[in-house]
């Protein structure tokens, strides 16, 4: 990963003048939120790294690696890897009550990816996109997936 990508969040806060929060008082669904973007963000990147393609077919690879599913897989695969801090961060967004459920998945799913995306975003706003990428990379290992 280029040193650009670990310091992005910081990037962004010095550009517009945000002030630096402390990420631990995040409710847990903004932590997905955001984290859901990162994900789906390094999930295209491997994608797009891998060479020019149609962007329909690069959507529909996404898209199978990107839904509460899947993140519900990676999960699984990534859990007994994860520190205490990181554990503990994955349950207090599998716990958050969400206004919104998935189309297509189940309420287990869904709040397994809550926490997952809780996790990423949490990675991420801790500057910790080196943790973030090592765990991704060992769950898409495990799916034989990227």
């Amino acid at each position: 990963m280029e040193e650009g990508m670990m310091d992005m969040m910081a990037e962004i806060r010095r550009e517009f003048g945000l002030e630096t929060v402390n990420v631990r008082t995040y409710s847990p669904l903004v932590l997905a939120y955001i984290g859901d973007g990162i994900y789906e963000l390094v999930i295209r990147s491997l994608l797009v790294g891998g060479g020019n393609a149609q962007a329909g077919r690069l959507h529909r690879k996404a898209s199978q690696l990107v839904n509460a599913g899947a993140q519900a897989d990676m999960l699984e695969r990534i859990r007994g890897e994860l520190t205490e801090e990181e554990l503990h961060v994955f349950k207090r967004g599998r716990n958050a009550n969400s206004p919104t459920v998935a189309k297509h998945a189940t309420v287990s799913d869904y709040r397994k990816a809550t926490g997952f995306e809780a996790l990423m975003g949490y990675l991420y706003l801790t500057g910790n996109m080196k943790r973030l990428t090592e765990l991704i990379k060992l769950g898409l290992e495990e799916l034989h997936a990227v």
